[in-house]
This record gives structure tokens, C-alpha cells and sequence, in this order.
């Protein structure tokens, strides 16, 4: 057999198989439908999306796959497959931190896939509102860097908030420094959001010694004022502002750490059921007394429930009172994790359960 006959066979292969891959898209389709129909007859109408079994199905996806793609890729490919089909059921908008081109963005596109309507907003606290008052099914907002730590705007709006954590994405980060220029040299002012300026201290420190830094409400919003300004003017951005905002990469991957990632939480107004593999967000607050902290995490200990972090910030109810964040393995429901959390409320002056959602599966 030829070379290019056995070309030929195995692109009618490829050919059929995917007639085979899009009728059982279709056909899941159609079973999205159904599910929306059923749902339909119900009061109840606010679980069309289930973060609980969105990370199952996904986890098992990974598990049974034999390769050659790679787990995670073969994962985002259902992803994206399940996105669609969530939109047939009922579209869902997705508020986060924009405009266009930030990072917030990203982080929305890989937890909901390319179906979803995502609506740009101007502050962190504009995404809780938009959740808040129905304007957005559900928000994506930052809450902690690999280098910098928290993001204390997210936190703080909690403490006010009702609003629950409903799921996580992790995202690797590179800052790129945009202009309309084609000189580092020429760069008069930098512009970003004050955590991209944080992570990429030591690079500005070393290229840009004498530019000003200023601080944005996100990255995004950098790249945009750019846009409109003269050569002297920079931002640090996401590779993909660029070219929604036609600038020049002046200088690529100028984050301080190689590492870098960025956190980011999904917020919105349910409760998320057990999905094997979870956390559980706690706000809590005790008397400010010798003792009192190591006292109120002792139930944690007692059950043998890992913390995975803690975070202080203040109440805003009184001069020198705070109030921790904490994330503890497993979820609420889970019998260890309730036990520990009943007894942890009792000795609490302030105690509230902020979501308990599965763990980022991508």
C-alpha cells in the first residue's frame, strides 16, 4: 500500500469517527433538554448548574482516560462539551473583574467553558453586587497569589456579604508589559492592578528604575488607559490584551516568580452538595482573650480536619477586632468536618460557613 493510500485510509477513519464524536454530542445534547424539561416542572429551578457534579464528572473523565491526551487536556474537552450543553438547559452569566482581557476572565473561561455569558465589571465589589441583585447567575473574583498572598478587597466583601463560595480555579500567571511604542526605554509610567505590580516588583525595580507605578482596578483596565494614551505609557496585562487593545508586547513574562498563580473563587447563591473532594470556607470571630484562637481551633485538631489556611482581617465593628478566614479540608456535610464545626461555633462570638465546594479539578 502506498504511502498516500494509507494517508487516505486513516483520514477516513478520522472522518468517521467524527460523525460518530458529534451525533453523541448531539445526542447529549438532547439529554441536556430533557434534563431542562424535567427541571421545568419543578419549583425549584435554581440547580440547572451543579458545581458538585460537574468536578465528578470531570475527575472521572481523568481517571478512565488512557491516553495519548493528556488527562487535564482530555478534561477541558468536556469541559467545554458540558459548557454547551449547560447552555442548552438555561445560558448562564458570569460576572467578573474586567474589562476584557484580564486574568478574571481566564479564570471564568476555564471554570464555565466558552458557552457562558460573561459580563465585564469595573471593581471586585461590583461582581458580589452583580450576584447579589440577580444580575449574574454566578461571579469569579481574585482571592489569593502564590507570591503575594490575599487579595483583601475579595475578603473584606464577605464579611458583609451572603453571597456563598460555590467552587476554585487556579491559574498560572505571566505578565507582560504593553505599550504602543516599540522602546522599554521610552516607558515614562506603568500601569496595573497593585498585585501585578507587586508581583513583578524586581523586574520594574531593575529595567524600569525611574517609571511610576500606578495602581488600577484590575490589569484589563490598565491595558485600556493605554490604549488611549502616548508611548511613555505602559501596562501590565495578560498576553491576550495585546491584541483587543492593539498594543505591542514591549517585554514578556516579568513576574518576579516562575510559579506564580493566582487563586480565584466562584461566587454565588447556593449551596453545593459533596463531591468527594471539597473544601470548606469559614469566617469566625472570638473574644480577644489569652488563649482564645487555640481554644476555637481546637475542634479542628480533635477531628483530625486539616486547615488549610487562615487569614485575619479586621472587623470593622470595632477598633483592634478581627475576624479569621479559614479553609479546612472536606466538606460541611461531611460527618468529621459538621462535628468539628458544631463545636467550633459554640465557642465562637461570630461564626458563619462561606461555602463548602470541590476542590479545582484543571
Amino acid at each position: 500500500m502506498s504511502e498516500q493510500k494509507a494517508l487516505q485510509n486513516v483520514r477516513q477513519e478520522i472522518d468517521a469517527l467524527d460523525e460518530k464524536i458529534q451525533t453523541l454530542i448531539n445526542a447529549r445534547t438532547a439529554l441536556a433538554h430533557q434534563v431542562a424539561e424535567i427541571k421545568q416542572q419543578q419549583a425549584d429551578q435554581s440547580d440547572f448548574y451543579r458545581p458538585e457534579r460537574e468536578a465528578m464528572i470531570l475527575r472521572r473523565v481523568m481517571e478512565r482516560n488512557t491516553g495519548p491526551l493528556p488527562d487535564k487536556e482530555m478534561a477541558r474537552l468536556f469541559r467545554e462539551i458540558m459548557s454547551a450543553c449547560l447552555a442548552a438547559e438555561k445560558p448562564l452569566s458570569i460576572a467578573y473583574l474586567g474589562p476584557e482581557g484580564s486574568f478574571t476572565q481566564s479564570a471564568a473561561l476555564k471554570h464555565f467553558g466558552g458557552s457562558a455569558e460573561l459580563l465585564p465589571v469595573s471593581t471586585i465589589a461590583n461582581v458580589f453586587s452583580a450576584v447579589e441583585t440577580e444580575h449574574a447567575c454566578y461571579g469569579v473574583v481574585p482571592v489569593e497569589n502564590s507570591t503575594e498572598g490575599m487579595v483583601s478587597h475579595t475578603l473584606d466583601r464577605f464579611i458583609s456579604s451572603s453571597l456563598k463560595i460555590n467552587g476554585e480555579v487556579s491559574l498560572r500567571i505571566h505578565h507582560y508589559l504593553l505599550g504602543k511604542g516599540e522602546n522599554l526605554s521610552d516607558v515614562k509610567t506603568v500601569y496595573a492592578h497593585p498585585q501585578a505590580l507587586a508581583q513583578c516588583r524586581q523586574w520594574l525595580g531593575d529595567q524600569l528604575p525611574q517609571a511610576a507605578l500606578i495602581p488600577l482596578d484590575s490589569n484589563a483596565e490598565a491595558a485600556r488607559r493605554v490604549s488611549t494614551m502616548d508611548e511613555t505609557a505602559a501596562a501590565i496585562a495578560a498576553s491576550n490584551a495585546a491584541e483587543i487593545y492593539n498594543l505591542t508586547v514591549l517585554a514578556n513574562n516579568i513576574e518576579d516568580e516562575a510559579g506564580n498563580t493566582t487563586r480565584f473563587l466562584v461566587i454565588g447563591r447556593q449551596d453545593v452538595g459533596p463531591s468527594g473532594a471539597d473544601k470548606t470556607a469559614l469566617l469566625v470571630s472570638t473574644k480577644n482573650k489569652p488563649g482564645a484562637l487555640q481554644k476555637l481551633l481546637q475542634p479542628l485538631a480533635e477531628n483530625q480536619i486539616s486547615m488549610s489556611r487562615i487569614e485575619s482581617r479586621p472587623s470593622r465593628k470595632g477598633i483592634w477586632e478581627y475576624v479569621f478566614f479559614i479553609d479546612i479540608e472536606g466538606h460541611s456535610q461531611d460527618s468529621a468536618v459538621a462535628d468539628a464545626l458544631a463545636k467550633l461555633e459554640s465557642e465562637s462570638s461570630m461564626f458563619r460557613v462561606l461555602g463548602a465546594y470541590p476542590k479545582a479539578v484543571l
